[in-house]
């Protein structure tokens, strides 16, 4: 499972958790969340966390724009899927982010890279709950393979979000490890890299050619 999936999770499982939890019972949107049918988010594991499925719920902003973090056990996953492609999302955007959105998708395309969304567009598409707002960045993932050219794609990017009504937050991901676009685009000796199990400092030449870390 990798970070930014999007996991669904028993109902059973579910409300067993909230229950147990004493200050999540009096909110309605975390009490319906699963009963809705609506994904919780694999993140990273904390540190000193026990053994299980770790997994975020996000909350709009009208909910006050909480974070929360649960701990499923792995027989109470029912699926989990990848983040939504930007193809997709762009159906839930604001109009005045589309030309953006198949922009990315297509300088994606013809670098042998996928794109996907998380954060709040990927939360607005799937959910139909109004996360954006207008400070909002948009968050999406390349997920890149051997042949992209990741500096020449970073300063793409670089291009593209002189245009862009938003910023432009995003990551290169290689084999389950993220680094950000714009250490490349910085030109950034040792870059950040982000796995599920963790944050590691790298060589940049080495995530670029794909000698990662095991």
């Amino acid at each position: 499972m990798n970070r930014h999936d999007l996991v669904y999770v028993s109902p059973v499982a579910w409300q067993a958790l909230i229950r147990a939890r004493a200050e999540f019972p009096a909110d309605p949107i975390v009490q319906a969340w699963v009963d809705r049918g609506w994904p919780l988010v694999s993140r990273r594991s904390d540190a000193g966390e026990p053994p299980g499925v770790p997994l975020g719920l996000p909350l709009p902003p009208s909910a006050g724009k909480k974070r929360l973090s649960f701990l499923m056990r792995h027989e109470d996953v029912v699926a989990a899927l990848p983040a939504p492609s930007v193809a997709s999302a762009a159906r839930a955007a604001p109009a005045l982010w589309e030309p953006t959105l198949l922009r990315l998708g297509r300088l994606a395309s013809h670098n042998g890279a996928e794109a996907r969304v998380f954060g709040s567009l990927a939360l607005q598409f799937v959910t139909g709950l109004q996360y954006l707002t207008d400070r909002s960045d948009l968050d999406f993932a390349l997920h890149v393979s051997r042949d992209t050219p990741l500096r020449a794609l970073a300063k793409v990017i670089a291009d593209l979000e002189v245009d862009a009504p938003m910023r432009l937050d995003g990551e290169f991901i290689r084999g389950g490890s993220a680094v950000n676009w714009r250490e490349l685009h910085a030109g950034a000796r040792e870059v950040l890299v982000k796995t599920p199990a963790g944050v590691s400092l790298l060589d940049a030449d080495e995530f670029i050619s794909g000698r990662l870390p095991t």
